[in-house]
């Protein structure tokens, strides 16, 4: 028991070493999930009322993941992302307002990669692999019949590029809300946040995500609350004080969800595993964070042209870079009718 004990000691110190060489150089938030080559990403946001869709295209394939954390999910085609199903790579992924409805998103992508000769080979055709999540938007806004559409999928695959992706109150994030802990009426504006690590020998590992949780978006350097339940008048960002007030949300009407990518070559089972470890990036900088109002999920995406990593720098990178993406999708967020901003909004007081 000694021996091992300390051989597992060794090991994690090892990890360790690893994972603060990773941390202290080439922090590439402003590229966002694009500093990883082979995807590009596209939104389209509607004009009719706040909501829209994000297209990450990985036209080339990649190995993919879920994992699926919220108690009130709205996704599609999840279940062949198992390692034990027998597709092994993807070929989009879409995030997607106006709940279940907005899961038809999905089409227009397969349409416009069956249009580029783009998926699994099938000899009669190829099939895009193309799955999707959906958040609830469908309160923010008059008109809650206007949802994403196949339509909408297709136009943000066909603006998709390598630039830094959009950030804030556009695509799956135009509609998306925080902080509903005390109900819809003293929330405040979510919204897509990019960011991406960068290791000295070339591991990229990058985070996208639509923020639309029922809890507070904090800082996790700090604690503070950024954005979130307000004060009864609401001037400012109330004070987190945990489930205190009771819960004021309803339930399925939230959800986060997201995409993480690397360059590293994961097989299915490794990309599972960092997605389980990337929701920990949620719970850094959400709270509470996978209740039964939300259905949140993150899919993983490794391209594969890096192969010398580790599973701990890899998973451990993956959380903080999407507790960086959730803080900056609060900080880009623009304000909607009934739902203000962070840059509108008074802090919480000290």
């Amino acid at each position: 028991m000694v021996v091992n004990a300390r051989t597992e000691a060794l090991v994690f110190a090892a990890g360790a070493l690893v994972l603060m060489a990773a941390m202290t150089v080439g922090q590439d938030h402003a590229q966002g999930l694009t500093a990883v080559d082979g995807v590009r990403v596209g939104h389209h946001t509607l004009s009719e009322r706040p909501t829209g869709c994000t297209v990450i295209l990985v036209e080339a394939g990649a190995v993919a993941a879920v994992d699926v954390r919220g108690a009130a999910p709205a996704t599609k085609e999840t279940d062949l992302l198992d390692p034990v199903r027998t597709v092994q790579q993807v070929h989009a992924i879409v995030l997607s307002g106006g709940s279940a409805f907005g899961l038809d998103t999905a089409s227009g992508v397969m349409r416009y990669l069956e249009e580029r000769d783009v998926g699994f080979d099938v000899g009669v055709a190829k099939v895009p692999i193309v799955p999707a999540a959906a958040l609830f938007d469908l309160r923010v806004g008059d008109k809650p019949k206007v949802r994403p559409g196949p339509d909408c999928g297709y136009a943000a695959a066909s603006v998709a590029t390598t630039d830094p992706p959009a950030e804030g109150s556009v695509g799956a994030g135009a509609g998306a809300t925080v902080g509903k802990l005390a109900g819809g009426a003293r929330a405040m504006k979510g919204g897509i946040g990019s960011a991406a690590l960068r290791r000295p020998d070339g591991l990229v590992v990058a985070a996208l995500v639509a923020t639309n949780g029922v809890g507070n978006v904090v800082d996790p350097a700090t604690g503070r609350v950024l954005a979130g339940v307000r004060t009864p008048d609401g001037a400012r960002v109330a004070a987190y004080e945990g489930l205190s007030g009771g819960f004021g949300a309803r339930e399925g009407e939230n959800t986060t969800i997201g995409v993480v990518a690397t360059n590293a070559a994961l097989t299915k089972t490794q990309a599972k595993r960092v997605a389980e470890v990337a929701h920990d990036g949620l719970a850094r900088s959400i709270r509470p964070v996978h209740t039964p109002g939300d259905g949140d999920a993150l899919f993983v995406v490794a391209t594969g042209s890096h192969d010398a990593f580790d599973m701990l720098s890899v998973g451990e990178l993956a959380a903080e870079a999407m507790a960086l993406a959730v803080v900056r999708s609060v900080r880009a967020a623009e304000s909607v009718a009934g739902y203000p901003a962070l840059r509108d909004v008074a802090p919480a007081e000290e």
